[in-house]
């Protein structure tokens, strides 16, 4: 069971990882035709919560979910990592959850506008934190 929640965290950790890359291209490019469904990418792409001080906020997401990749890339292979891997993947996947938490309430609460690629992103990192929480508390 754990191999399967670890290929489960990978995955998701790769489907953030691509969807970061992808947010970060559109908002450095600024084209429309990129933002797919609503329309409503544009909205929160142009909004002030879109960047932190001056850095796109997808930027954020594509360290943070290269981060964590890189954890799981090493987890079998080091000795350090063997023993602290899991802890590390969720305290970045917490860190990760809890700014999901603040996105989520940017885009209902404040902007009522809905980006489908940053709702993506948020599921993906509320599954890997729920993963984490499993596979720490098995360790």
């Amino acid at each position: 069971m754990d191999k399967w929640l670890y290929r489960a965290s990978v995955a998701l950790v790769v489907v953030g990882l691509l969807v970061s890359i992808y947010m970060t291209i559109y908002k450095y490019s600024n084209n429309d035709g990129m933002c797919l469904g609503s329309g409503d990418c544009s909205t929160v792409n142009a909004s002030r919560f879109s960047e932190m001080n001056g850095i796109p906020v997808a930027v954020f997401g594509v360290v943070g979910y290269t981060a964590i990749l890189f954890v799981h890339f090493f987890e079998n292979r080091n000795l350090f990592f063997k023993k602290n891997a899991t802890l590390f993947i969720f305290g970045m996947s917490l860190t990760g959850f809890i700014f999901t938490l603040w996105l989520v309430y940017v885009e209902v609460a404040l902007l009522k506008a809905y980006c489908p690629f940053c709702i993506t992103s948020q599921v993906a990192m509320t599954v890997i934190f729920i993963l984490a929480v499993i596979r720490l508390s098995r360790n």
